[in-house]
């Protein structure tokens, strides 16, 4: 039994050194540690910039999908316009005045939902580096060509003198 107390008793040497070590690893894990912290706010960073990317890729895919909306709207009115200019001669006028009327409903139907699809796109992204389409622009224009779309519908049904 008193070699095993001897063997655990340490002189004051033996203390330094253990001292040392504690310390050495002290500092270790703390350089570790600073190294984490750094890590931890570098990946950070890069999450906020994949998340404002990912924001900006959003809103530019809304307005892809609006101006497909309108590019669908626009050639449905101009078919029924066409419908209307190249069909009076060789069908009758009624089936000519329907189809170019559900075109030219379709295209109207197209600028309502190009507006609608792009100013409710779902829940809001975070804040994007990319500036937004005005609303009051997109309701203006949208609006007009609702409008046109309206009195071609009106004038393909008007005889004209």
């Amino acid at each position: 039994m008193a070699q095993a107390a001897t063997k655990t008793k340490q002189g004051p040497a033996e203390v330094r050194e253990s001292a040392k070590a504690v310390e050495r690893h002290s500092r270790t894990i703390a350089d570790t540690a600073q190294e984490l912290k750094q890590s931890s706010a570098q990946i950070e960073t890069s999450a906020d910039r994949t998340t404002r990317l990912a924001a900006d890729r959003t809103i530019l895919a809304a307005e892809r999908t609006y101006a497909s909306w309108v590019r669908t709207g626009l050639f449905a009115l101009a078919s029924g316009i066409g419908a209307r200019a190249l069909l009076g001669a060789v069908l009758p006028r009624w089936i000519v005045g329907a189809d170019a009327s559900m075109l030219i409903l379709f295209s109207t139907f197209c600028f309502g939902a190009a507006a609608w699809r792009y100013l409710n796109p779902g829940p809001p992204p975070p804040e994007p580096h990319v500036r937004q389409i005005p609303r009051a622009a997109l309701l203006v224009v949208n609006a007009f060509l609702a409008l046109v779309s309206i009195a071609a519908l009106i004038g393909i049904w008007v005889e004209a003198p």
